[in-house]
């Protein structure tokens, strides 16, 4: 039976070496912590105002890659700051980034549609 100190204490973050010749080199994407897992879904669902709740895919991969790209220690390397900058960069490499995040996380679009739903 786990105790809450093996709970706790557990690495359980994986993390994978995505090449990126677009950007001169490779980078780390992780699995997410629940909270980055929450703050992402959370970005990508807003109200119109009205109490409905619509999907917002504005960015949705920059947001991504932002909460998943990590350096060799676990630790991100991108800030929230950074989305939108990040969206700007080749479509190509970020959906390469994107591609392993969503796969490492179970990032599927039943999710983000089930997210919308339930909102």
């Amino acid at each position: 039976m786990l105790t809450r100190e093996m709970v706790l204490t557990a690495d359980d973050l994986v993390k994978e070496l995505v090449k990126v010749p677009e950007w001169g080199g490779e980078l780390y994407i992780s699995t997410l912590t629940a909270a980055d897992r929450d703050s992402y879904e959370a970005s990508i669902i807003e109200s119109d105002g009205s109490g409905s709740f619509r999907q917002n895919f504005k960015n949705m991969r920059a947001k991504l890659v932002a909460r998943t790209a990590v350096d060799e220690k676990g630790k991100r390397i991108f800030e929230d700051k950074d989305i939108v900058p990040l969206g700007l960069k080749s479509a190509a490499a970020l959906d390469r980034c994107f591609a392993v995040a969503s796969r490492l996380n179970a990032v599927t679009d039943d999710d983000l549609e089930e997210l919308a739903k339930n909102s």
